[in-house]
């Protein structure tokens, strides 16, 4: 008898999940952020979606947040800081800023290992798919801390990197950090540069255009490590990409 269960089990996992999935595409869905119910299977209403603390005008070097006077401008936009010590990455894209909502929702994911978060968050990044940058060759994320992505149970920004590839179609080339670092919260922005300077490597050439990931861009310095990583190995264009960006009067 219980033999045959266990031969059975195969069958009604699928079923069950099969069910799951007519059911979750027969019912509306609803907004992450208010809770009404959400059109055209977004996660999204079209009220929290513009109310969204996009990025906009932003520095085209660091995703920094520029003056609202910079916004639309055709020209190419830099801020003071890339404009005085340049980052290794070419291009960034980061379409969002790290306030109001985005915070929470980001926290979710990133703490609570929340994947609905995780999705939405994924979903909000393709959905401003046509302001990005060329994105390159392949996607490469950060690579995490050990002992944090131990005591959270999963590496947050690996989730993030492959599933954006699946849906960008990019396979993903894999980084490796050569040393540990001390956590990057309540350090100022050049003891942030120093704690992560050359703390990353790529071992094999890579193509000339990539893409690098991570979850948040504070000041940017563990992404520009990682872009110099990439530069070494040959790449000639780098944009880095992530949820959210911290303006700097928050830092």
């Amino acid at each position: 008898m219980l033999r045959c269960l266990e031969l059975m089990w195969p069958l009604t996992r699928r079923l069950v999940n099969g069910f799951n999935t007519q059911l979750k595409s027969a019912l509306p869905g609803y907004c992450a952020f208010c809770s009404v119910a959400a059109e055209g299977g977004l996660s999204w209403c079209p009220d929290c979606f513009s109310d969204m603390p996009w990025n906009h005008g932003a520095c085209e070097l660091c995703a920094e947040p520029l003056p609202s006077a910079h916004a639309g401008t055709l020209r190419p936009r830099q801020c003071g800081r890339c404009l005085k010590r340049r980052p290794a990455q070419t291009s960034s894209w980061v379409p969002l800023r790290y306030e109001s909502r985005v915070t929470h929702l980001v926290q979710r994911y990133k703490f609570a290992a929340d994947p609905r978060a995780g999705e939405v968050l994924i979903q909000l990044m393709l959905a401003s798919l046509d302001r990005a940058p060329e994105l390159g060759a392949a996607m490469i994320g950060v690579p995490g801390q050990h002992e944090r992505t131990r005591e959270r149970g999963f590496d947050h920004t690996a989730w993030l990197t492959r599933r954006l590839a699946a849906r960008l179609a990019l396979p993903v080339i894999v980084a490796e950090r050569v040393r540990e670092t001390p956590s990057q919260r309540g350090l100022d922005r050049r003891s942030r540069r120093r704690n992560v300077s050359r703390a990353f490597v790529v071992n094999r050439a890579l193509p000339a255009a990539v893409t690098i990931v991570d979850d948040v861009m504070t000041t940017g310095a563990t992404l520009d490590s990682l872009a110099r990583a990439c530069r070494d190995a040959g790449a000639e264009r780098v944009t880095a990409m992530a949820f959210a960006r911290t303006p700097s009067a928050r830092i």
